[in-house]
């Protein structure tokens, strides 16, 4: 149980890691700072992959 609490734990810390490279790339996107904005889009899209997977994982650990 301890496991899938820290997994739950890594899901939010990816969850706002997703957020904050969202509003990089709106940001920068605003700006027009167009390579900013593109690699803050594939930061945004890979910390959403890594959360939700991680989100799996600690569900699958906590349904057995």
């Amino acid at each position: 149980m301890a496991r899938a609490a820290q997994r739950r734990a890594q899901g939010v810390l990816f969850a706002f890691l997703t957020l904050f490279f969202a509003g990089i790339a709106a940001a920068a996107y605003s700006a027009e700072a167009w390579v900013i904005a593109i690699a803050a889009g594939v930061l945004t899209l890979w910390m959403a992959g890594l959360a939700i997977r991680t989100f799996r994982a600690a569900r699958e650990e906590i349904a057995g």
